[in-house]
C-alpha cells in the first residue's frame, strides 16, 4: 500500500502546482503583501509554503502579470505589496474559463463509470 501512495502524492503535489498560480491571481484584486496572502489562502483551506508561493509571484511578476512595491508601513521593516496587472486580470479571466472547462471535463469523465 505504501508503494501506491507515493506516485498519489506526487501527482497530487503537481496538480497543486498547477493551480497555486490562479489562486494567487485570484487574491491579488485587493494588496497584499506575501504574508497576509498566505494567511488569506491558509484561511479559505489553501495552505502555500513561502518557499514555493514567493518564487511563483515573482516569476508572476516577470510575465506582467503582477505588480509589486516596497513600502515601510507604522515603522515597520520594508514590505513588498503585490496587486494583479491589467494583463494579470486578463490572464486569470482565461485562466477561470480553462478551469471551468477542465473541471466539467474531469467530472463528466468520472461520472461515466458511474452510469
Amino acid at each position: 500500500m505504501e508503494n501506491n501512495q507515493n506516485p498519489v502524492q506526487s501527482i497530487i503535489l503537481e496538480l497543486r502546482r498547477g493551480v497555486l498560480a490562479i489562486a494567487v491571481l485570484s487574491q491579488l484584486e485587493e494588496e497584499q503583501y506575501g504574508y497576509s496572502l498566505l494567511k488569506r489562502l491558509s484561511d479559505q483551506g489553501l495552505a502555500i509554503d513561502q518557499g514555493t508561493l514567493y518564487p511563483l509571484m515573482r516569476r508572476l511578476e516577470s510575465q506582467g502579470l503582477l505588480r509589486s512595491d516596497w513600502r515601510i508601513m507604522d515603522e515597520s521593516r520594508p514590505r513588498r505589496y503585490y496587486l494583479i496587472s491589467s494583463q494579470g486580470k486578463s490572464a486569470l479571466a482565461d485562466l477561470k474559463k480553462e478551469w471551468s472547462n477542465t473541471v466539467a471535463t474531469l467530472n463528466h469523465l468520472l461520472s461515466k463509470g458511474k452510469e
